[in-house]
């Protein structure tokens, strides 16, 4: 698989599409909301034969901060090493080697990211957020 950080490869349609219809945490995403959220982050594709088929992004200040989200593999190519390839290429990345705190969110492949170095907050009391569940869906 080859990975970039090239804005300009992304497939947005399919992005959006898996978002809005497969994830289970962005279900109804808008479109737009997807695109504005590309545009703020530093992103990953992994393509294949010239098809992506993977994706994740970054939200970061580059300098102390960085929370990975919206990673996934097209289930047609899982199992395969691909999603530990992106976590690689993520975590090799120039501009989050000076990260103080690398944050993320998962029920799905909490074994994954512990391989690369993620674990449960040591102070999960210091955390605390606005959740709003089911956002984007419809009626």
């Amino acid at each position: 698989m080859y990975i970039s950080t090239d804005p300009s490869a992304l497939n947005i349609s399919l992005i959006h599409t898996f978002l809005s219809e497969s994830s289970p945490w962005a279900t109804g995403i808008p479109l737009e909301t997807v695109q504005r959220s590309i545009a703020h982050s530093l992103c990953f594709g992994g393509y294949l034969d010239g098809h992506q088929i993977a994706f994740a992004r970054v939200v970061t200040d580059k300098a102390t901060f960085a929370y990975l989200m919206d990673v996934f593999v097209l289930p047609a190519f899982r199992g395969c090493g691909y999603s530990r390839q992106l976590m690689e290429a993520i975590q090799q990345h120039p501009d989050l080697q000076q990260i103080r705190r690398f944050i993320l969110v998962s029920s799905t492949a909490r074994g994954l990211y512990e391989k690369f170095g993620f674990k449960p907050s040591e102070k999960p009391e210091t955390f605390m957020e606005i959740n709003r569940p089911g956002m984007y869906r419809s009626g």
